[in-house]
Parts: C-alpha cells; sequence; structure tokens
C-alpha cells in the first residue's frame, strides 16, 4: 500500500470517529430538546396538573431541570470508566441508558391514567436520561479530538459540538410535524411519536459505532511499557491537581449553556403562553423560526472551530462569547415587539452568537487537561457549568418574568452568565498547536495535554 493510500484510509477512519461521536451528541440532544420542548408545550397538561397553567409548565421544566443535575455523576461515572477502562467503552454505555430512557418516556402514562405516579416515572426516567448525558457528550469529545490529526482538532471537535445543533433540528422537526395535529390529539398521544422515534436514532448510533477503534491516546496508556498510564482514580487526581481549571471550564459553559437552553425551551414557552405571561404567538411558526436559528448555529460552528485550528482557540471563543452577550441584551427588546419576525429575528441572533462559542468548545476543554485524567475532568467541568446553566435557567426565566413581568430581566440575567464566562476564558492559556508553533518558549503541560 502506498504513503498516499495509507493517508486517505487514515483521513477516512478520522472522519468517520467524527461523524460516529456527533451522532451520539444528536442523540444526547435530540432527547433533551424533545424532553425540553414537550415540557415547555404539553407536559404541563399530560402530567402536572394544576389550576395554573404557568405554574403547570414551571413544574414541568423543573423536571428538565433535574436531567441537568444528574449530569455530573454521569459524567464521574462515565469519566472513571473511559479514563480507566476505555473512551469507546464509556461511551457504548452512556449512548444505550440514554436511547432507553428516552424509548421509556415515549411509553408512560399519563396523570389522568395512573395519577402521581406518572410524573414520579417521569422524574426517575429523567434522572437516568441526565446520567447518561453525563457521560456521551465528553466521552464522544475525548474520542474524536485524540483521533484527530494534531493541526485538525478543532474541526474534528466541532463535529460533537454539530450534533447539539443537529438533534436539536430533527427534535424540532419531529415537533413541527406533530404540531400539524389538532391540539387535542397533540395532548393525548402525538408528543409520545418524537420519543418513539428516538428508538431509531439509538439504532442508526449503534451501527455507526460499531467499527470505531479505541482511541490511540488510550491504547498508548494501555500499552506503557514502564508503568500503568492510567490514573486509578481519575476524578479525584483531577479534582486535586486541577480544580482551578474544572472551576474555570464550569464557568464558561455556564453562559453558553443558560443561553442556549434559553433559545431552546423557555423562549417556546414565552412565545406561545397566553397574556400576560407570553405573547400568544402560533407554536408552528416559532418552532420554524427555531429551526433557521438552529440551522445558523450549526454553520457558525463549523466556522470558528476551523478557524480556532488557524488564529487560536481563544481569540476565537472570546468573539463568541462577547457576540453572545451582545446578543442577550438585545434578544428580549427584539423579542417584545410580539411579532412571530420579532420572536424568530431574536432567535436566530442568539442561535447565531452562540455558535461562535460553541465550536472550539469541547476541543478547549480536552487539550487543557492532561490525557490520564482527561475525560473526567472535561465531564465534571462542563457538567457543572451545564447544571448552573441550561439547566436552571429556563425555570428561573419562568420565574423572572411571573414575578417582574418584564421580559428583559431574562436578558440582563443571561448577560450576567456570560460575564462570568468571560472572566473565566480570560486566563485560560491558548492550547491550539498552530498558535502554540509560532511561540519559541517549550509548550507547557496544558498545551501538550494530548501526546501521541
Amino acid at each position: 500500500m502506498t504513503s498516499t493510500h495509507r493517508s486517505a484510509e487514515q483521513h477516512s477512519d478520522v472522519l468517520r470517529v467524527g461523524v460516529a461521536a456527533g451522532v451520539g451528541t444528536s442523540l444526547e440532544l435530540y432527547d433533551f430538546t424533545i424532553y425540553g420542548t414537550a415540557a415547555a408545550l404539553v407536559f404541563g397538561d399530560v402530567f402536572f396538573k394544576t389550576g395554573d397553567a404557568w405554574l403547570g409548565t414551571f413544574l414541568s421544566l423543573t423536571t428538565f431541570a433535574a436531567g441537568f443535575l444528574m449530569a455530573p455523576l454521569g459524567a464521574a461515572l462515565f469519566g472513571w470508566i473511559g479514563d480507566r477502562k476505555g473512551r469507546r467503552t464509556a461511551l457504548t454505555g452512556a449512548f444505550l441508558l440514554m436511547g432507553l430512557a428516552t424509548l421509556g418516556m415515549g411509553v408512560l402514562p399519563s396523570y389522568a391514567a395512573i395519577g402521581v405516579s406518572a410524573p414520579i416515572m417521569l422524574v426517575t426516567l429523567r434522572l437516568l436520561h441526565g446520567v447518561a448525558r453525563g457521560g456521551e457528550n465528553a466521552g464522544a469529545a475525548v474520542l474524536a479530538i485524540e483521533h484527530a490529526p494534531e493541526r485538525s482538532r478543532g474541526l474534528y471537535g466541532s463535529f460533537v459540538a454539530l450534533g447539539s445543533p443537529v438533534g436539536t433540528i430533527l427534535a424540532n422537526i419531529a415537533f413541527a410535524l406533530v404540531l400539524f395535529l389538532p391540539d387535542e390529539d397533540v395532548r393525548d398521544w402525538g408528543w409520545r411519536l418524537p420519543f418513539l422515534v428516538g428508538g431509531l436514532v439509538l439504532a442508526v448510533g449503534l451501527w455507526v459505532r460499531r467499527g470505531v477503534a479505541e482511541s490511540p491516546v488510550f491504547q498508548k496508556m494501555v500499552a506503557d511499557e514502564s508503568h500503568d498510564g492510567r490514573s486509578r482514580q481519575p476524578l479525584r487526581d483531577v479534582i486535586k491537581t486541577h480544580w482551578r481549571l474544572i472551576l474555570q471550564t464550569a464557568g464558561i459553559n455556564i453562559g453558553l449553556t443558560a443561553t442556549t437552553f434559553t433559545l431552546v425551551t423557555f423562549m417556546l414557552s414565552y412565545a406561545t403562553a397566553g397574556a400576560p405571561e407570553g405573547l400568544g404567538l402560533p407554536r408552528q411558526e416559532i418552532v420554524n423560526g427555531s429551526l433557521l436559528g438552529l440551522a445558523c448555529h450549526a454553520i457558525l460552528n463549523l466556522v470558528s472551530a476551523w478557524l480556532s485550528d488557524r488564529i487560536g482557540r481563544k481569540p476565537v471563543m472570546l468573539a463568541g462569547v462577547l457576540l453572545s452577550l451582545a446578543a442577550a441584551l438585545t434578544m428580549f427588546p427584539i423579542a417584545s415587539g410580539g411579532t412571530v419576525a420579532a420572536v424568530n429575528t431574536a432567535v436566530v441572533l442568539g442561535f447565531s452568537a452562540t455558535g461562535v462559542l460553541f465550536g472550539p468548545l469541547y476541543t478547549t476543554f480536552a487539550e487543557a487537561y492532561p490525557r490520564e485524567k482527561r475525560q473526567s475532568g472535561v465531564g465534571i467541568g462542563y457538567h457543572l457549568g451545564a447544571v448552573l446553566g441550561g439547566g436552571i435557567t429556563p425555570m428561573i426565566a419562568n420565574r423572572i418574568i411571573a414575578g417582574t413581568g418584564d421580559p428583559l430581566n431574562v436578558g440582563y440575567y443571561l448577560a450576567a452568565l456570560l460575564t462570568l464566562s468571560l472572566l473565566c476564558l480570560l486566563p485560560l492559556p491558548e492550547t491550539a498547536p498552530a498558535r502554540l508553533a509560532k511561540r519559541a518558549k517549550p509548550v507547557g503541560e496544558e498545551a501538550d495535554a494530548l501526546p501521541r
């Protein structure tokens, strides 16, 4: 075999890993988004019957937050498996748990059928789903980046980031189709269809991942002849030696996930709920606007990740967080115009800005941690930020409007979290090989965290 053929084959293998990693994240966000959409639109009626419709929506959004609360536990569990037993082993377990939990939600009886047992079972499945999410995205990112060519890590890491808007787009398409049904049918059985389709996504993901090899970095750790390169207690070790980096990772992710899940989940309930809390707009047209925004988000994921391989991770991410901050302060003034066009303009603006920040994010985090505790560090840091950002923000936004009646206050809340993200990003060291190659001094541990 010629060197050209070998190079082409290796490139094909790495590309397959990137696609396989993205498929898992697509299922993760598909599942989370259909849950968040159902929580915003129908779960208040199906599982949480109260005399106050806005309160019922709030209760259903608290179960959305519960999944985020379990994700750090999942990150610890699957991070240990990934750092000790292999990235591929951890991913398979997380992926199966996630898909099965989604299928379970699709067949749950309603409150009207079995009473309080229905929301209890829903919350239980939601908690299991959160555990699975904690292992999926960090593990997929580490696997893809450890397979990637050195100077294309940002681009390949973005395949995992790209899975988020792709999965969310698929979820919105699924609910957009369901919303063609009469409202009564949507509440009675139509909402179940996207959850059941999650089983098909699970099967496709398992098929795509069936031939993916273990990370070469992990294989090198195992094959190290002088000592076992794997940390025996990676979670304890990464907390002990890199706790500042974990807090920085969490802080950077807080503003990003708060803004994106406000757009994915809360904006839908705000735009479609009746007055005085909401704008009373048609659901179908708002969902369609979300699809356009997510498409912009996906494109900018790829562009910003590609750019980060050439000019550095930090300049791109700094631009992303500043654009997201500006979007947070302008989205709700625009949306308060009260028309479909105004809301959809705000949604596209917000998704576009966060796409710039999200593209290089996984690669930046993975490059910052040493290999033997990388999956634990990335997972714990990312999901701590996700809990404090995306997990509770839709619920907080609901209460902000209920308490103040002014949606602009939600934008101020997001801006405060993005300011925290900016402060955490500023001291983070640059990790892109192209940028580091221009330096005269040797690369330190954080910059050299992906040895071959």
